[in-house]
């Protein structure tokens, strides 16, 4: 039997994509508006090419494909039942026409506790809940509950089972990565909204998931740092074409359309052999001992800096001072 609130989410997701589709239109009347402009002088033309770029830009932010708008829903409890608040998960940040929120964008701040949320440290929250959908259809609810007994909701205590994350293992398989934002678990979750600085490496079996956490904080880190890394730009590199195809949907369904997907070859372009080698050669230089020969003729070559080095890096400067 569905769960009694079905229809009444069915109505919020209903609104969602009817104000999705308003977006949509809007934008797509401002980018035909300018390629009706004709003439006039070059600030004129150049404002014209910056609205045509941006309104493309926002057209292609607002195609998720037919993956579901809205996945989730977080109750967090206030000091007093009048300051409850209630916040819809989804893949873009959706408002009505007075601005107030319909749907939060799942990489918010806001959003976190719906993935981050236990039993041991619910966050606030008095509820999370998953919604099973079916294209724009909402077809089952699935309720976590943080609280203590006595809760009025009619639903019952406690956390009920993985229906939507057993849903999504039991899709069938495409020759497309689907996005895994609905499921996302706390450990990924944190290294998807892990720091920017420095390099981090995920790690771990066949099927485990490192592709779809990788595209996710690379979708999470464009929301949250969307200045400098859009200006700097994003470069997303698999070993070759068929993988490429396989994981490129997956940042347009989370709203992102400005990422660089190239395999290795593709950054340089084709590259002719210029010789071949004797087969003890090629023997010599493949055996794992020239990694500390290399490492021999590195260190000889080296030389200790001399005086400071600046070097230009987007709107900062990086200096390099030689070591005492």
């Amino acid at each position: 039997m569905p769960h009694p609130d079905v229809a009444a989410e069915q109505a919020h997701v209903d609104h969602a994509y009817a104000r999705l589709d308003e977006m949509r239109s809007t934008v797509a009347g401002m980018l035909k508006d300018a390629f009706g402009e004709r003439g006039g002088t070059f600030q004129a033309l150049t404002e014209r090419d910056i609205r045509v770029r941006n309104s493309l830009g926002r057209l292609e932010q607002l195609q998720i494909g037919a993956e579901a708008l809205v996945f989730g829903r977080i109750d967090r409890r206030g000091a007093t039942p009048a300051e409850d608040e209630a916040f819809h998960i989804g893949r873009l940040a959706i408002s009505d026409a007075d601005q107030e929120p319909l749907v939060v964008d799942w990489r918010a701040p806001v959003a976190e506790p719906f993935y981050r949320a236990t039993g041991a440290h619910p966050m606030g929250l008095a509820r999370r809940r998953h919604f099973l959908t079916e294209g724009r259809s909402v077809v089952d609810l699935e309720d976590e509950l943080f609280g203590v007994e006595g809760d009025d909701d009619g639903v019952g205590l406690g956390l009920s089972g993985p229906q939507v994350l057993l849903s999504a293992l039991q899709r069938s398989r495409t020759g497309r990565m689907r996005d895994i934002v609905a499921t996302v678990q706390r450990e990924q979750d944190e290294i998807i909204r892990g720091p920017l600085g420095g390099i981090l490496v995920v790690q771990g079996g066949p099927g485990t998931g490192k592709t779809a956490v990788a595209l996710h904080r690379a979708a999470y880190l464009l929301y949250t740092h969307r200045f400098p890394l859009e200006r700097q730009g994003v470069l997303v590199v698999g070993p070759n074409p068929t993988f490429l195809r396989y994981i490129e949907h997956v940042l347009p369904s989370l709203g992102e359309s400005g990422v660089e997907l190239s395999t290795v070859a593709g950054l340089f372009g084709p590259v002719g052999r210029l010789g071949t080698e004797e087969a003890e050669a090629a023997r010599l230089k493949g055996d794992p001992r020239m990694g500390r020969v290399l490492a021999r003729a590195v260190a000889d070559r080296e030389r200790r800096l001399r005086r400071v080095v600046e070097i230009p890096f987007g709107r900062a400067i990086l200096r390099l001072t030689p070591s005492a």
